[in-house]
């Protein structure tokens, strides 16, 4: 199986299978390609090549821009923490990026709510970024597999199956603690904030993810 160019991680997979994250917004050229491009770049810091690891990463919108590059302003931001936005193409959700996701992370409830929607058993593995940031940060890590004696992918699909259990016990303070607002239309600053938000919630969920935390 193969991602058009620019889509994210891809390539073969190890020994021990895949494990496939799935960005969402809503058109795909600002929130989820940051997002999309900001894993990337961080498994990439921590695992060296996250295909050993069996990690793809990919994105999509809800009313996804087809074939559209994303913002200026979201290139920039990516460009400020040193990831690559070079030959990213948006694309609309469809059925088949949710029934091959094994994490998908969305921008906001809406989102989250139309993901789950589509069908396809989404519900258990379909969370907002925030909202899995969350949850993520209230387990333990020694409950999860070891990533070197059982694979970056089994620890990652435990740590989804706790997560989806935490989820009825371990609510928002807000409605707004769960949200990823769009930048589109705004200016740089505005995009550097929202890039600032995506990288603080992604940074816990991938050390957890990966059993590595961040290189400084």
């Amino acid at each position: 199986m193969t991602v058009p160019e620019g889509r994210g991680i891809e390539g073969t997979a190890a020994a021990g299978g895949t494990f496939r994250i799935l960005h969402v917004s809503t058109g795909n050229v600002c929130r989820s390609p940051i997002t999309e491009r900001l894993t990337r770049h961080a498994l990439s810091r921590r695992l060296g090549d996250p295909l050993a690891g069996g990690l793809l990463v990919e994105s999509a919108g809800t009313w996804g821009h087809e074939g559209a590059p994303m913002e200026a302003n979201a290139a920039t931001v990516l460009t400020d923490f040193g990831a690559d936005p070079g030959g990213f193409l948006g694309r609309e959700l469809l059925d088949e990026h949710v029934i091959r996701a094994d994490l998908v992370l969305t921008a906001t409830r809406d989102h989250r709510a139309q993901v789950i929607s589509m069908g396809h058993s989404a519900g258990l593995r379909t969370f907002t970024l925030k909202e899995f940031t969350r949850l993520v940060r209230a387990i333990d890590p020694a409950t999860l597999p070891d990533p070197d004696q059982d694979g970056v992918v089994e620890r990652a699909r435990a740590l989804v199956r706790a997560a989806a259990a935490l989820r009825g016990w371990l609510l928002a303070p807000s409605a707004e603690a769960d949200e990823v607002h769009d930048p589109y239309g705004g200016p740089v600053t505005f995009f550097r904030s929202i890039g600032d938000e995506i990288h603080q919630a992604l940074d816990p969920v991938l050390t957890a993810l990966t059993g590595v935390p961040p290189s400084r």
